[in-house]
This record gives C-alpha cells, sequence and structure tokens, in this order.
C-alpha cells in the first residue's frame, strides 16, 4: 500500500469520524435552551431600642388609706386617693424607648417588670406598677402599646407611664425596679 493511498484512506475515516461527532454533539444543542435570572437581597439594619428618658413619679407622700400616683405617656401626673403630690424635687417624666431599624417595619414589642422595690435599705418594701404606654406621647393611654411601625427614616419613639399603688403608710424611702421593653420585626 502506497503512501498516497494510506494518507487518503486514514483521512476519510478521520473526515467521517469528524462528521459522526459533530453530527452527534450537534444534535444535542438544537434540542437545548437557555435563560438567566437575576437574584435579589436587601438587608435591613437590625432592629435596635435604647432608652433615653427614664419613667421617674417624682416625690409624693403616702396617705393613711391606699392611693395612687399616676404619670401619664405626656408626663403629667396625678394622684388618687390619699397620695399627695408635693411641687418640689425631681419633675415626673414618662420614659422614652427609641426604635430604629429598616425603613417603614413593623415590630411587635412585648412588656416586663412591675414592681418597685424600696433600695434604702428599709426592708422588702414594694409597690406595684401598671403599665401604660402609647406611640404618641399625647398621653390618655390605658394600657400597653404591643406593636409599631418604623417611619420612613426607620424609627419610632414609645412613650411609657404607668399608676403606681401606694399603700397606706407606705414606707418612706427610694424605690426603683426595672420595666422592659422588647422589640421583634415581624
Amino acid at each position: 500500500m502506497n503512501t498516497s493511498s494510506f494518507i487518503r484512506k486514514n483521512f476519510r475515516l478521520t473526515v467521517l469520524a469528524s462528521v459522526v461527532a459533530l453530527g452527534a454533539f450537534g444534535a444535542s444543542n438544537s434540542f437545548a435552551a437557555t435563560t438567566d435570572t437575576t437574584a435579589t437581597g436587601t438587608v435591613i439594619a437590625p432592629i435596635a431600642i435604647t432608652n433615653p428618658v427614664n419613667l421617674d413619679f417624682g416625690r409624693f407622700v403616702p396617705g393613711t388609706a391606699v392611693g395612687t400616683v399616676k404619670v401619664d405617656t405626656d408626663g403629667s401626673r396625678t394622684a388618687t386617693g390619699d397620695a399627695i403630690l408635693p411641687t418640689v424635687g425631681p419633675t415626673p417624666t414618662a420614659a422614652q424607648f427609641l426604635v430604629t431599624g429598616g425603613a417603614d417595619a413593623t415590630y411587635t414589642i412585648s412588656w416586663t417588670g412591675a414592681v418597685l422595690t424600696n433600695t434604702s435599705g428599709a426592708g422588702a418594701e414594694t409597690m406595684a406598677l401598671a403599665k401604660i404606654s402609647d406611640l404618641t406621647g399625647t398621653g390618655g393611654a390605658s394600657a400597653d402599646v404591643l406593636t409599631g411601625t418604623l417611619s420612613a427614616a426607620g424609627d419610632q419613639t414609645i412613650y411609657l407611664g404607668g399608676t403606681l399603688s401606694v399603700g397606706a403608710a407606705q414606707v418612706a424611702g427610694n424605690y426603683s425596679g426595672v420595666v422592659s421593653a422588647t422589640v421583634e420585626y415581624n
């Protein structure tokens, strides 16, 4: 067999193999289609809460009968029963909680804490605290607010007041207790 005959035969086999391979691979591509999608996501700021102003009932005097001292969410103070409100001493204030996070996000609020304890070392005297809260700070709240919606800037203030139950001849001293507000995105 001469060399040119061998090259032609080998060339024909190579061309035939190429045609078969091209047909096999080309045929599978003619039945396929491809498209893409864009994956997106938005990370918002974690929800946070701070307490720039504490709840302060100011000074008051117990009577010989049970009474109450109330600080409304606007900071105004009233008394019932035998409790007396002197005009000297610290100005009563409603607490403020500043909630920050994602713009226009909704969230839930849960509250704990309902007792003030005498911290002056005079014993285990306590006063019960009935909390009231709102999102306006205009007063008139009768219960705790349990949900809120952050502004377009991603913030909102919660105002907390409450009513202290003052016992007849309540022991004098400094009373303190912790009220916690926990916020969570919906």
